[in-house]
């Protein structure tokens, strides 16, 4: 298009000057005063042509410009918007980080100036939620040199916020590496001291063989990662309870066997008859009795033991049993 405009623009300037050599002066035109011969409009038509010539030329040469300078936004604002669109990881991957990122406390990082970096970031960029900007052939130079600039702009300061992201999911992921760390240290002495004091008080000593595997398990190096290190700290926790619950096991059937031996009968049955031939229920161990002689009617021993009859009940006893005949 430009091309062809210049191509234009050259052509008239070559008529202009091919039909000024072209004329012919006549008598009645000729210009007495100067003598040569040259008619006298032949100087103001030259001059207005020329004049026209230049206009147009002066607005081909705009329009070629400002057709280049359109053509050069369009572009510049597409490239702008496309990388603002689909930026590395996808722009729901993208955004996604930037929210985890926002909600990390400077008390779960292990470098604090990572969250406040992060902060600074979030407000340059007018927060989490990524603007849109549109670019069309349609728009004028102007607005598409403005889309441009602001596509561009926020393309600077979402790459700052991607940083400020991940340096942020970083700083917390190496706390918490640490933590774990940390904690299954810990585990372990309690896991040791556990082991040795439970030597001859459990109930089924392979929960202990159990715990001093789980020991040295845990004593090796879990990598970079700290669920693994969280991993081998509860499967410690694990084995101290069963040891534990071995230990509780044998102090509680030691408590029950004790209970038993205390609860042994201390008393002894003790059978005779009545006057008339009847049982009497077990009676309580109770200081001896002194003996007496056989009652009549050929009385055993035991019933010599028995209380003698008070005659004044009508023959029954002050327990209030009575005797047949």
């Amino acid at each position: 298009m430009s091309g062809e405009e210049d191509v234009q623009g050259s052509k008239i300037l070559t008529d202009v000057k091919e039909a000024c050599s072209n004329q012919t002066p006549g008598k009645d035109d000729a210009d007495p005063a100067e003598g040569s011969g040259r008619p006298r409009w032949l100087v103001p038509v030259v001059s207005a042509v020329v004049v026209v010539v230049f206009v147009m030329a002066g607005v081909v040469s705009w329009m070629v410009v400002s057709g280049r300078d359109h053509d050069r936004e369009a572009e510049r604002c597409s490239r702008a918007v496309a990388l603002l669109e689909t930026p590395a990881g996808g722009s729901a991957a993208r955004v996604a980080r930037w929210r985890e990122a926002a909600e990390v406390s400077s008390d779960q990082v292990r470098d604090v100036k990572t969250v406040i970096a992060m902060a600074r970031a979030v407000k340059n960029a007018g927060g989490t939620r990524p603007q849109t900007v549109g670019c069309d052939a349609s728009m004028t130079t102007q607005d598409l040199k403005a889309a441009a600039d602001k596509a561009e702009g926020l393309n600077g300061r979402y790459s700052e916020l991607d940083r400020a992201a991940k340096a942020v999911l970083a700083s917390r992921d190496a706390k918490d590496l640490d933590d774990a760390r940390t904690a299954l240290d810990a585990k372990k002495e309690e896991a040791s001291r556990l082991l040795g004091d439970s030597d001859g008080k459990v109930a089924d000593n392979t929960t202990r063989e159990a715990l001093q595997q789980t020991i040295g398990q845990a004593a090796q190096d879990q990598g970079g990662k700290a669920r693994a290190w969280r991993d081998a700290a509860a499967s410690l926790q694990s084995a101290i309870d069963q040891v534990n619950a071995s230990m509780q096991a044998k102090i509680q059937a030691g408590q029950q066997a004790k209970a038993s031996q205390q609860a042994a009968p201390s008393y002894r049955p003790s059978y005779g008859q009545s006057g008339g031939g009847g049982w009497t229920p077990p009676t309580p161990v109770q200081q001896p009795v002194p003996s007496t002689p056989q009652g009549r009617g050929g009385e055993s021993g035991a019933q010599s033991r028995l209380p003698p009859l008070d005659t004044t009940h009508h023959g029954c006893n002050p327990d209030g049993s009575c005797g047949i005949g």
